[in-house]
C-alpha cells in the first residue's frame, strides 16, 4: 500500500478534538495551496474558502452547527461557500485571470469565454447554485486528503444550519451561501471513534470495470 493509501486509511471523522492543540501557520498555508490547487469545472472555482481561528467567532458559529463540539474544540474551521447566481461577471474575471496568468490576449479567449457563457449562463439560478455548491466539494476532498498526509485530523461536517451560518458571517451582503465545512486539527485521545476499523465497501462491489 503506498503512502498516500496508508494515510487514507488513517484518516476518519474525528469526533473529538484536542482543544490544546493549535495547526501551525505553515501546514494551513500548505492546506490552503492544496484547496487553491483543487481541480474546478472549467477551472472556475465558484467558491470561497473562510478559515477561521478565531474562539469568539467559532463559538458565535457552533449553535449554528447543531452545538457540535467539533466547531469550538478544532484548530480551525475551514468553510466552503458557494457564488450565488454565478455568471457573466464571474466568467469575465477568470478570463481576465487567464490572459494575465499565460500572457495571452482577451480576444483570444473569447471562444473559450463564450462557451462557458454559453453553458452556465442559460440555467436556472437555482441550478447555478446546486451546480457551484457541488464544486466545493472537489476542494473538500482535496483539503481531507493533504491533511491526512500531514496527519492532520479533519472531520467534513454538512450538520449545520447555512442561513444563520451566513447571517453570523455575514455571507449574504457577499453573495455567498456556506455549502460544508470541515474542521481541522488533532484528535484527542478519549475520541474513541478513532480506533474503530474503517468500514467502506468491498472494491467488487464498489467497482464496475467494463
Amino acid at each position: 500500500m503506498s503512502t498516500y493509501n496508508e494515510n487514507l486509511n488513517w484518516r476518519y471523522a474525528t469526533k473529538k478534538f484536542d482543544a490544546t492543540k493549535k495547526v501551525s501557520d505553515q501546514d494551513i498555508e500548505t492546506l490552503k495551496e492544496a484547496i487553491q490547487l483543487s481541480a474546478s469545472s472549467y477551472g472556475l472555482q465558484p467558491y470561497k474558502v473562510l478559515v477561521i481561528s478565531d474562539p469568539e467567532i467559532k463559538e458565535k458559529l457552533k449553535p449554528a452547527a447543531w452545538n457540535q463540539p467539533q466547531i469550538t474544540d478544532a484548530s480551525h474551521i475551514v468553510i466552503f461557500a458557494n457564488i450565488n447566481n454565478f455568471g457573466e461577471v464571474d466568467i469575465d474575471h477568470y478570463i481576465k485571470n487567464v490572459s494575465e496568468t499565460r500572457g495571452l490576449e482577451l480576444e483570444a479567449l473569447q471562444g473559450y469565454s463564450d462557451l462557458m457563457k454559453n453553458s452556465i449562463n442559460p440555467l436556472p439560478e437555482d441550478s447555478r447554485n446546486a451546480w457551484t455548491a457541488k464544486q466545493t466539494y472537489i476542494a473538500l476532498g482535496n483539503l481531507l486528503s493533504a491533511a491526512a498526509d500531514l496527519k492532520i485530523d479533519t472531520c467534513p461536517m454538512e450538520g449545520f444550519d447555512a442561513a444563520q451560518l451566513a447571517e453570523i458571517l455575514g455571507l449574504n451582503e457577499k453573495n455567498l451561501t456556506p455549502s460544508v465545512i470541515a474542521t481541522i486539527g488533532y484528535r484527542s485521545e478519549e475520541d474513541e471513534t478513532q480506533h474503530y476499523k474503517k468500514v467502506r465497501k468491498p472494491k467488487d462491489e464498489l467497482f464496475i470495470t467494463l
